[in-house]
């Protein structure tokens, strides 16, 4: 036979409750700019972690195969839900780019630090993803005679065809200024594809013009020797806390 429940213990199981729902939901009304490394550092855990799953995924009848673009919208579709969750986008905002945009500008979305009150954008950090595991320069797989463009993106297409996306990233960091920096995301390397890496910068500008193409491989390179890599909240931290208009480049490991 079941033993009564005392009416003390009754109430510490409630308290118990109701304490563990303050702890998961209770946040500040209004976040700071010294929330936002943290949060950012959650949020980007997660999205890396869950996009992880499919990197490491193999599939014994070799069916399933996920593209970049793929890997692309879980990584962002999962960052986005946990800053929503979180409020991140009071004080650092996630914007997606629309086809065209991806097109012209070479950014798939743009991070921002705003400026509080007003949410102005102060440091924007636009991001590219690559996927090596595809194979050969993603910039070139779309065809600009395919049904599936529209006329926007058709016209946008023939504008920056004589660039690489990865080029047509840095012009625009470049047209922003120091303070715009340029994330190449690599969802996997050729030499590591099961990790996440970045290569962030706001100085590879000064390479248009020297002939030397900005591309996939160009990109790689920054790996070479390269035995130390910083955390996605070192990055955050380091780009809020320059001070200075000096160029900067980092290499980041998300996993």
């Amino acid at each position: 036979m079941d033993q009564p429940t005392s009416a003390n213990q009754t109430g510490s199981k409630t308290e118990t409750k109701v304490n563990i729902f303050k702890a998961l939901w209770m946040r500040p009304n209004k976040l700071t700019s010294t929330d936002i490394v943290p949060l950012f550092s959650e949020c980007v855990h997660k999205a890396a972690n869950r996009t992880r799953e499919y990197l490491l995924f193999i599939d014994p009848e070799n069916i399933f195969q996920p593209s970049q673009a793929t890997l692309s919208q879980v990584f962002l579709m999962t960052y986005i839900q946990r800053s929503s969750q979180l409020g991140l986008p009071e004080v650092f905002n996630c914007t997606t780019m629309t086809p065209e945009q991806r097109i012209l500008l070479g950014a798939d979305w743009v991070w921002a630090v705003l400026d509080l009150p007003s949410k102005n954008p102060r440091i924007q950090v636009a991001v590219h993803v690559l996927h090596p595991a595809e194979g050969g320069e993603e910039e070139r797989s779309w065809d600009l005679s395919s049904e599936a463009l529209t006329e926007t993106m058709r016209m946008a297409g023939e504008e920056v065809a004589d660039r690489t996306k990865a080029e047509r990233l840095v012009e625009f960091c470049a047209s922003v200024g120091r303070d715009c920096y340029a994330l190449f995301l690599f969802l996997g390397r050729k030499t590591d594809p099961a990790n996440i890496y970045g290569v962030l910068s706001n100085n590879l500008d000064a390479v248009i013009g020297k002939y030397v193409q900005i591309n996939e491989g160009f990109i790689e390179n920054f790996f070479k020797g390269a035995r130390c890599f910083i955390t996605p909240s070192g990055m955050l931290q380091s780009i809020i806390n320059k001070t200075n208009n000096n160029p900067l480049t980092m290499l980041i490991k998300f996993t």
